[in-house]
């Protein structure tokens, strides 16, 4: 890629210093704010799912005026500090006091579950044998109470992480508090980090400077992505001190591995500065590996099928469980949308077209018609040849906001920019999901035409189904190069479990919802 001139001068690592996100003391004031709400949300809910549950007063007034726990409360009350420690460690083993960095809504609330559930077991076990230090070893506990616990503490402490990160993407969007990172490596990875950092500014991010893996011989003054490249590897430690750089992301998988660790005990451990590492995803072990013993040479062997036996079993019940909920619960949506398909234009509601599913064979695909019927296909397949052999022109934004997919197209009828922008033209197939030809979640299932043009590792992605919504559509969806969603296919294949199925599904609605780069 080519870098531009933006000064005639050599731009130091002091020039592109940021000022101080926050305050040194906002930080650890949100993180004791976090800590008191979260240990006096512990109390509440255990005393509200006393109360919800035997509708009974929790505080006795002596005739003295005294006040002390109720009779009926008064075995719950001796478990009190055990489980505000019992949450508060849990929460903090989870690391859900960290407030800098990226983070995601569903990951948070999973944390949360994780954090809430250990804690309440550690409570039910305290209960049945701690039993207030054999004070009421002859009580017996009421589950019921520990249940109400539980679904109370898990509400409302996820609810306080949202706001919270609600407050933290509205104060990012507006470039306040994003941490300073300096990228080292001039490539592919790096261009698309800078791209994904500038158009979401609410992963918390500003990058500040690259740092060149070898010497500098682009000229004085140089940039690269709009970026200023500040030095080079062997004056890292120089720049991050001068900078004030917070975060170091390697992009250039040739780095020396001893020049890094160099400077990651020269810098990173005396300013507290992370180092992370985005390498090529194809350059990356798949996590289903086995290792075995061929004589005595340790032997890794790769997974050469995607999903086990077993694997596929899950996936498919999963599969027919969300595609039989989701058809029965938004039939009055489909009914409506037939309507308005019918009202707008003539032709049918359904579009139907020839694509490639797994292991390259052919089905019928259904969607909502959002264009006019006998439109030509020519400048979308014209498209999409440039999109696969990534030239430049395929690119229909600019470097801050690249788009890959036509943006205007003649063809789409008014109906069909609405239900297009809400990924709502989607939903007929959940027929192809039942029928077993598409995944809830997967690689995009391409046209023939497409797969025409690919190259010889382009077709790992059809080693597995396709799917209505997939990791590249909840990552990027039409700002992504093709061969970075690609990419990202070959590594939701290599990493498949139900866990992440389930996290690109909860994703994937506030994408729908907010229309995010869709056509």
């Amino acid at each position: 890629m080519k870098a531009e001139t933006l000064v005639k001068d050599l731009t130091t690592a002091s020039a592109v210093r940021v000022p101080a996100r926050v305050p040194r003391w906002f930080v650890p004031l949100v993180k004791l704010a976090l800590v008191l709400s979260d240990a006096s949300l512990a109390f509440f809910c255990f005393v509200a799912a006393f109360y919800v549950r035997h509708y009974q007063s929790i505080i006795h007034r002596a005739a003295s005026g005294s006040l002390s726990w109720s009779r009926d409360f008064a075995p719950y009350a001796v478990l009190l500090p055990l489980i505000i420690p019992f949450r508060l460690l849990l929460l903090r083993y989870y690391d859900l006091y960290r407030v800098r960095g990226e983070f995601s809504f569903v990951d948070d609330v999973a944390r949360v579950f994780k954090a809430i559930a250990i804690s309440s077991l550690l409570m039910v076990a305290a209960a049945f044998m701690y039993r207030g230090g054999v004070a009421f070893r002859t009580f017996s506990y009421s589950r019921g109470i520990f249940l109400l616990d539980f679904l109370l503490a898990f509400v409302s402490i996820s609810a306080v992480r949202m706001i919270l990160r609600t407050g933290q993407i509205l104060v990012r969007r507006r470039g306040i508090n994003l941490i300073p990172t300096l990228i080292v490596g001039r490539g592919a990875e790096a261009a698309v980090c800078i791209r994904e950092m500038r158009a979401r500014p609410e992963l918390g991010y500003r990058v500040i400077g690259i740092i060149d893996n070898g010497p500098i011989g682009i000229g004085p003054g140089s940039s690269f992505e709009g970026v200023p490249i500040i030095g080079n590897l062997e004056n890292l430690p120089q720049a991050i001190r001068e900078s004030r750089a917070n975060e170091v992301i390697i992009s250039d998988p040739n780095v020396p591995g001893e020049k890094l660790f160099d400077v990651m005990i020269q810098t990173g451990r005396r300013r507290g500065v992370e180092f992370r590492i985005a390498p090529t995803l194809l350059n990356c072990l798949p996590s289903k590996t086995e290792i075995d013993q061929v004589g005595s040479l340790p032997m890794v062997t790769l997974f050469r099928s995607p999903l086990s036996s077993g694997a596929r079993i899950v996936k498919r019940t999963s599969d027919l469980l969300i595609a039989t909920l989701a058809l029965t619960l938004l039939s009055p949506l489909w009914l409506l949308i037939a309507l308005l398909i019918k009202l707008d234009s003539r032709g049918p509601v359904f579009y139907k077209q020839e694509r490639v599913g797994m292991d390259g064979r052919i089905f019928l695909f259904y969607k909502f018609r959002s264009m006019q019927v006998g439109s030509d296909d020519t400048p979308h397949r014209e498209y999409q040849r440039a999109y696969i052999n990534g030239r430049p022109d395929s690119n229909l934004g600019d470097d801050d906001r690249p788009v890959f997919k036509l943006r205007t197209d003649d063809r789409i009828t008014r109906v069909g920019g609405l239900v297009r922008k809400t990924s709502l033209d989607e939903l007929p197939q959940l027929f192809n999901v039942v029928r077993g030809d598409m995944s809830i979640v997967g690689p995009r299932p391409p046209i023939p035409y497409e797969v025409e043009n690919y190259q010889l590792w382009h077709r790992k992605r059809l080693d597995m189904k396709p799917g209505i919504t997939g990791l590249w559509q909840v990552s990027g969806r039409n700002r992504l190069p093709f061969d970075e969603m690609v990419r990202m296919d070959l590594y939701y294949i290599e990493n498949w479990s139900l866990l992440l199925d389930i996290k690109i599904v909860l994703q994937t609605l506030p994408v729908m919802w907010r229309g995010e780069d869709a056509y």
